[in-house]
């Protein structure tokens, strides 16, 4: 089989693609032939040895669909189609930038489709982030405002629409004025151009502050972010795309407004349901969702994949077809 083999950390040219044995899966495990995956901003940090305790060679991707070749058990059927996320995936084992993988049996989700592997690769982990963050971490309800910082990425796209089908007054941002229409246009109530501070921006459309804020750009603007909440709001840290993990200070008293609470989405400790799934599956099939799909690659085209990604240049989902 074909896989793409980070052999050190460095840039997308660090990628290689090499012959491999397919692999067989042991007791726990199941045999999945890759039909599609998409690209993470984490993947790219791997990429970059930022990812601690990840040993090279490694077959990076955290996320798949596909279908079951073997499962040793039985439980699967040959030909089931099947999505995982996380879990280790790409880091602590061999994940998804392959012709073949093995996968623990509870990463595995089953599902049904007639959707192409293409729109079915853009889907997992940008679902499941959205859906965990909207719903399990910011709780969100009907007739509340919300703040999506970082509103181009794939998981602001989809994340203004779900916002908007559950009732919602969406402020979506982005840095490059040229990308204002495409937020409207996504279903953007307002958009604010983002220079890394944007409270003041916020207020004049909101003077009490946004009830929820989806903070996707990361530490570099979380303060600011916070800043935009009105009291009792929530915020919700999910995205690094400033590739920055951590404050080099962080007094809580100074950086928390009184009564705004602030929380993660992370789909490595909490997974969303098999039914949740299905139904996000059921309403792109419906025409209800439309998924921000940016470039789609062939996997030998890898290189080119991440350096797009590098370059912030997708506007969308990229996804990989095997």
């Amino acid at each position: 089989m074909k896989a793409a083999v980070l052999k050190i950390a460095g840039g997308p040219e660090s990628i290689i693609i090499e012959e491999r044995p397919v692999p067989t899966p042991a007791e726990g495990w199941v045999l999945i032939k890759v039909k599609a995956f998409g690209l993470n901003r984490s993947e790219l940090m791997t990429r970059k040895g930022l990812s601690p305790n990840v040993r090279f060679p490694r077959v990076l991707g955290i996320e798949c669909v596909g279908e079951v070749e073997n499962d040793p058990s039985g439980e699967f059927k040959p030909g089931q189609k099947v999505a995982a996320f996380m879990g280790g995936m790409g880091r602590d084992f061999d994940g998804s930038y392959a012709e073949y993988t093995v996968l623990p049996k509870s990463l595995l989700n089953p599902f049904e489709s007639n959707l192409s592997w293409e729109q079915l690769g853009a889907m997992p982990e940008m679902f499941q982030t959205v859906y965990g963050s909207l719903h399990l971490a910011l709780k969100i309800h009907r007739g509340e405002t919300i703040l999506i910082r970082g509103g181009t990425s794939s998981i602001g796209m989809l994340a203004t629409q779900l916002t908007k089908n559950n009732g919602l007054t969406v402020i979506a941002t982005t840095r490059n004025p040229e990308k204002k229409d495409l937020l409207l246009n996504n279903g953007a109530d307002h958009v604010v151009i983002d220079d890394g501070y944007i409270a003041q921006k916020i207020k004049a459309i909101i003077p009490e502050g946004v009830n929820k804020v989806l903070e996707l750009i990361g530490t570099s603007t979380l303060k600011d972010s916070l800043d935009c909440a009105a009291p009792g709001g929530i915020v919700c840290m999910t995205g690094i795309l400033s590739e920055q993990w951590s404050f080099q200070e962080f007094t809580p008293m100074e950086y928390i407004p009184a009564t705004v609470s602030l929380t993660i989405y992370n789909s490595g400790q909490i997974r969303v349901d098999q039914q949740s799934f299905q139904q996000f599956i059921n309403e792109a099939e419906a025409g209800r969702v439309k998924l921000s799909i940016g470039r789609v690659f062939d996997l030998e085209d890898i290189v080119d994949a991440h350096s797009l990604m590098d370059n912030n240049a997708a506007n969308g989902k990229i996804v990989v077809l095997t």
